[in-house]
This record gives structure tokens, sequence and C-alpha cells, in this order.
């Protein structure tokens, strides 16, 4: 496994609302998508510390302003197109007066969505599963490998702990 192959994402909620960054790099295998915070790991990071330097540096959000932070999940993201992904997938509350100030950072534009709408974001398919996992009551752990064709999702399978 390379180190390239190794992500973070974190799903920050405040309120009933939460925060997403929209790619805007033309090229980007996410562009124009809505995504967690999060990137690729540095060496010798754990995915803890790998989400918390990516959130602060595209949201300028502190570990210490967090609440309720959780490793929640592990996604396997298999292509034919693009190189294989492991995922880890972390949330965590953040209180409103906390919010970054800014809406725009290196990686994208930065959004508050309300939760209720976020089914309704342009997401990789498989990332609708996902927040069904994220977003509900059940706070168990999950794996989940979704496996790709292009842009299609073709196959997925899923487990919680």
């Amino acid at each position: 496994m390379r180190l390239k192959d190794l992500t973070t994402l974190i799903y920050v909620t405040s309120d009933d609302e939460c925060l997403f960054i929209r790619k805007t790099s033309e090229g980007d295998i996410n562009y124009a998508k809505y995504l967690g915070i999060g990137g690729h790991f540095e060496t010798d990071e754990s995915p803890e510390e790998c989400v918390l330097r990516e959130l602060y540096e595209e949201a300028g959000i502190k570990a210490g302003d967090l609440t309720d932070f959780r490793y929640r999940g592990l996604v396997t993201f298999v292509s034919k197109q693009y190189d294989n992904e492991y995922m880890h997938v972390f949330t965590a509350s953040l209180a409103r007066e906390l919010r970054p100030a800014s809406d725009a950072c290196d990686e994208g534009e930065l959004f508050w969505v309300p939760v209720s709408e976020i089914m309704d974001l342009p997401v990789w398919e498989g990332d609708k599963l996902m927040f069904a996992k994220l977003f509900s009551d059940d706070r168990r752990f999950f794996t989940m490998k979704l496996s790709y064709d292009g842009d299609k999702l073709v196959s997925h399978t899923e487990a919680e702990y």
C-alpha cells in the first residue's frame, strides 16, 4: 500500500448543518463534487493526526474546538480508472460561534449545508450510502467497499461493528 492511497474525511456538524467543501480544480477527480474535509496522509501520520491537520488547513478549525470527535468508519474506494483509496472517516460537532469566518480555501469552496439536504448534493454515489451511516442514530463503526467504473457505482458491500 502506498501512502497516497491513504486518506481521511471528516463531516463536521453545527446545529442542523454539515460542513462540505466543493472542489473547484478542473482535472481533480472530485471536481464540482461536495466532500467532507480531508486529504492524504503525510509521512508518519495517524488517521487522527491527518484529519485534524487537514481540517485546520482547509477550514481553520482546531481540534480543541470540536466536540464528539469520533472515528466512524473505513471506506475502501476501488476503481478501474482511479487509484484505490482507503478513507478513514470521522465525525465531530462544532459550536455555531466557532464556525470558520472564511468560505474559501485553497482546495475549493466551503459550505454549511442542512443535513436534510445532503442527499441532493452532487456527490459520489457511494457517499450517499455512507451518509446513511454517518447521519443516523446508529453510531456503530462501519466498513464499506465501494467499487466504481468511472463515476458509476457498480457494487458495494458494508458491515457494522
